[in-house]
């Protein structure tokens, strides 16, 4: 293996790496001749300022890391901003299921499911993209009909909607940790607990 390709691999494991890259890391990658850190870490810093890469490679706890520039700081805080992260209540969460198992659905029928008004809710996820309005019922008063979007498949890490499980499996996996729990709380003890004194009743005078 050259040097080009020692070079090559370990700004892959630079990348992919959640951690500092450290030499006892590399030695456990490469099954002999491991290259050593110290020796490729400045070639792979003067390739990147001689490409203008807006990245560099820092030593960070005793290993290397690749890092963004100081002067790209403002761009990756915009896209790392924890206060743009979706976070759902657990009202949110129900109407989302009810509408990936049912869709499309009105919100009549998911209120007959959760059992509350749930028009605060549907305004919520409809403005968060992770539903849309899909139509029209036939029925009375031709209701809207809600379903899922692609953000919602995004947020959720989903493929397609038939990636999600099973309501057949979610329903054998309650009943299996049903009967666990049921089974560990009707245990019978190990020993024999014994018998506490009755009191004696008091003589009358």
């Amino acid at each position: 293996m050259n040097k080009n390709e020692q070079l090559k691999i370990i700004e892959a494991l630079l990348f992919a790496s959640s951690e500092p890259l450290t030499q006892s890391r590399v030695n456990l990658v490469f099954i002999d001749d491991a290259p050593l850190l110290n020796d490729l870490i400045p070639l792979l810093t003067e390739q990147f300022e001689k490409e203008q890469r807006p990245l560099e490679i820092q030593e960070v706890a005793g290993g290397y890391q690749i890092t963004t520039k100081p002067e790209f700081e403002t761009w990756v805080r915009r896209v790392l901003n924890k206060s743009g992260k979706l976070t759902l209540s657990q009202a949110a969460l129900e109407t989302l299921a009810i509408i990936a198992y049912k869709q499309p659905v009105s919100r009549v029928e998911i209120e007959a499911i959760r059992g509350v008004d749930s028009s605060g809710v549907l305004k919520t996820i409809l403005d968060r993209s992770l539903i849309k309005i899909k139509g029209r019922d036939e029925g009375p008063g031709r209701p809207l009909l809600y379903a899922t979007t692609e953000t919602f498949l995004e947020h959720f890490g989903l493929n397609r909607i038939s990636d999600m499980p099973k309501l057949k499996e979610i329903n054998e996996l309650t009943e299996s940790d049903d009967e666990s729990q049921l089974e560990a709380f009707v245990q019978p003890p190990t020993h024999q607990t014994p018998e506490i004194d009755q009191p004696a009743d008091t003589p009358t005078a």
